[in-house]
């Protein structure tokens, strides 16, 4: 229920000078089933050596035809007519975008009688990979001999340009440059995109998420987390022809699976003072402030029936990433696990010590690094609260904040804007902007007022930047101000969006007035950040990368990017401390495991239809793929290139899986297609939807 809900966290790594120097592991010391492989570097030998398996690059194309990406979540088409298999925690927020007080269809789901009544998802887009296309030298060459923000600007200048090359204007395509191996390679990625995405059928959450917080991250589960969506276009379904057949039957232990997804990122070798820093400042931060925001949306849940509508996703959120923190911080206060990393990194300076030529080539980036983390450490609260964690999550924030931008940027010569401004650009902006979801003001005043009262106790009352930002005003009335903002109305975002910075400023809008008042201090420290901590991380990065290739060679998989890939693992359950957790769960064990009390109360559907379900249908499994946040409705999918289940967790052991992978003990979390054929055929009555997933009544 979890993988979804990590990559904000994990990608914001990046964003806070945490990127990983991401390969995998020294050859010597890969195990079991570890790595998210691109589908251009799969070890297609490997596994069919270790599985028995016939992968050829074939198959590896229908599959990954197959994959979607979807925002921050994975999928995949399960039939010649756009339908798409993911999570049901991936489309919540648009099951709750669709929701009113008066039909709330988080609360009872959402099944649709005909595909005529399937409603559009607010923002939501579905990506398929198409081309992949090696474009390193050309970045690497971008930004020769500039420094500190100057270098980070060239780079961003010349990715953007591949991009806009690849792509031009056309809104069908999605083309992204991205970084593999922390500098190493780089790779320009061309999607199809699919603008118009529709609800087509999600259970009600307490199918999907029975056993709430307490079995988050735990197995067994019982949790029916999966939804359709379907892509449509000119008006119409589109034709899918590249889809995974559904397979109705449940895997077998020892059965390999495959997971085609794109797991948001993760940081197996940071260098350890990188790790050090994580540990002791970045992570402990965001533990306090999420725990400390989730309690005041918990507090305000509980003045009505809609206060608890409308905070249930931001709160679900909130304790899948507190989780996910805390799972983390367990891993790097781990003295055998630290360790451990402490001698990777020792084996691989030695060994570049040991060779006179590559010594000279790659110099001493670890030290640089170490450097870096003391700037780090001391812009590192500044640059959070005013920069990458401004507007603490409010909508209307970051509507605001987009506009601002965007108008300062295009009163600039075309060559002179920066990066990601083109006109281009912002008409796409303006598309993001007219998402007709409905924004909560109760959770929004929420977000603004907990985010000031961090920033001034964090940066202090007699900093410049705060006293700027409060004036003589509490956080508390200047929240319940900005939410007045008429940017709540898509209508006037998109007359704000085509306004000068002087029209904006005369405009009257409280929001749009705070943000021209701040952002030129936000813009400043992210310029420090940029010179002091983005570009050294960049520099010693690649030095890094390319010390590791020359010591253990390139076959290797990168870190994940929120990116296509592919792991390969099988059905297995695990033994921890003497006790063995088997492979599957059954649907009959949802009804031995209902209390009637939340979060293990069984839903009312399932409830009614106790007699009818198969009791011996396997519900949940796990398999030893190698997973992380962004796999959420990753298909899982059988030697045969058949969905077999949906992933949508990974246990508890896997919460250290961004820097580490345990073969022993790690697993993915998945339901199973049986599971939900047989939801389908005898809880929810949908022929419609069995009949195009090709399962007889």
């Amino acid at each position: 229920m979890s993988l979804r809900r990590t990559l904000s966290f994990t990608a914001s790594l990046a964003a806070l000078g945490m990127a990983a120097v991401v390969v995998n592991a020294p050859a010597s010391a890969a195990r079991a089933d570890e790595g998210m492989w691109t589908f251009d570097s799969f070890p297609i030998q490997t596994v069919n050596e270790k599985y028995g398996t016939r992968i050829d690059q074939a198959w590896l194309d229908r599959v990954r035809n197959a994959a979607v990406r979807l925002q921050g979540c994975s999928a995949s088409f399960v039939s010649g007519e756009g339908l798409i298999l993911t999570n049901h925690h991936c489309v919540i927020s648009c099951v709750q975008d669709l929701s009113t007080a008066q039909n709330d269809y988080v609360k009872n789901g959402w099944m649709p009688a005909t595909r005529e009544e399937e409603k559009t998802c607010p923002g939501q887009t579905a990506e398929v990979l198409t081309d992949i296309t090696d474009v390193t030298d050309r970045v690497l060459g971008a930004g020769s001999g500039l420094e500190g923000a100057a270098f980070v600007a060239a780079r961003s200048a010349e990715i953007d340009a591949i991009q806009k090359e690849a792509c031009g204007d056309d809104r069908k395509l999605t083309c992204q440059v991205i970084s593999f191996y922390r500098g190493g390679k780089y790779a320009l990625y061309k999607f199809r995109k699919y603008e118009d995405v529709r609800l087509a059928f999600a259970p009600e959450f307490q199918a999907a998420f029975f056993g709430g917080d307490p079995d988050n991250f735990n197995f067994p589960r019982y949790a029916l987390d999966a939804a359709f969506l379907r892509a449509y276009e000119d008006g119409k379904p589109v034709a899918s022809p590249n889809h995974l057949k559904w397979n109705p039957n449940a895997p077998t232990d020892g059965e390999a699976t495959f997971v085609a997804g794109n797991p948001g990122s993760t940081s197996r070798l940071l260098t350890m003072s990188q790790l050090e820093r994580l540990r002791d400042q970045q992570i402990p931060i965001t533990l306090i402030q999420s725990a400390e925001l989730r309690g005041r949306l918990v507090e305000y849940s509980t003045l009505g029936e809609e206060e608890k509508r409308v905070a249930l996703d931001p709160i679900f959120g909130l304790e899948n990433s507190f989780k996910v923190y805390y799972g983390q911080q367990g891993a790097l206060t781990d003295p055998a696990f630290m360790a451990k990393k402490r001698q990777e990194e020792a084996e691989l300076r030695q060994r570049v010590a040991a060779d006179p030529a590559v010594a000279e080539r790659i110099g001493d980036p670890w030290a640089d690094l170490e450097k870096v983390q003391a700037t780090a450490r001391d812009l590192y609260l500044p640059y959070r609260q005013l920069e990458a964690n401004a507007g603490g999550g409010s909508t209307l924030y970051s509507y605001a904040r987009a506009i601002v931008r965007a108008s300062k940027e295009r009163a600039k010569p075309v060559a002179e804007r920066r990066a990601g401004y083109a006109d281009s650009d912002i008409a796409a902006l303006g598309r993001r902007l007219a998402s007709d979801a409905p924004i909560p003001v109760g959770v929004e005043e929420i977000q603004l007022s907990h985010w000031m009262l961090k920033t001034r106790e964090y940066l202090t009352v007699d900093s410049a930047d705060v006293k700027a930002m409060l004036g003589a005003e509490s956080p508390e009335t200047i929240a319940a101000r900005l939410v007045q903002s008429r940017l709540i109305d898509p209508a006037f975002r998109a007359q704000a969006l085509a306004m000068t910075p002087e029209q904006l400023a005369a405009s009257g809008d409280p929001m749009i007035a705070f943000v021209l008042a701040n952002d030129d201090a936000a813009q400043a420290v992210r310029t420090q950040w940029d010179a002091g901590v983005n570009a050294p991380t960049a520099r010693a990065a690649e030095k890094v990368a390319q010390a590791r290739f020359a010591v253990y060679g390139d076959n290797l998989y990168p870190d994940a990017t929120f990116s296509l890939r592919l792991s390969y693992g099988q059905v297995k359950g695990w033994t921890y401390r003497g006790v063995t957790v088997p492979s599957f769960t059954y649907m009959g064990g949802l009804y031995e495991r209902a209390t009637g009390a939340e979060p293990f109360n069984a839903s009312e559907r399932f409830l009614a239809a106790k007699d009818r379900i198969n009791k011996d249908v396997v519900y949940d499994f796990v398999s030893t793929n190698d997973i992380i946040g962004g796999n959420s409705g990753s298909p899982v999918i059988n030697a045969k290139g058949e969905v077999i289940g949906a992933a949508f967790d990974g246990n508890i052991h896997s919460l250290g899986g961004s820097f580490g992978y345990d073969g022993e003990l790690n697993r993915t979390v998945s339901v199973s297609t049986a599971a939900v054929t047989e939801a389908l055929r005898n809880v929810y009555n949908q022929p419609r939807l069995l009949r195009e997933l090709g399962v007889r009544r």
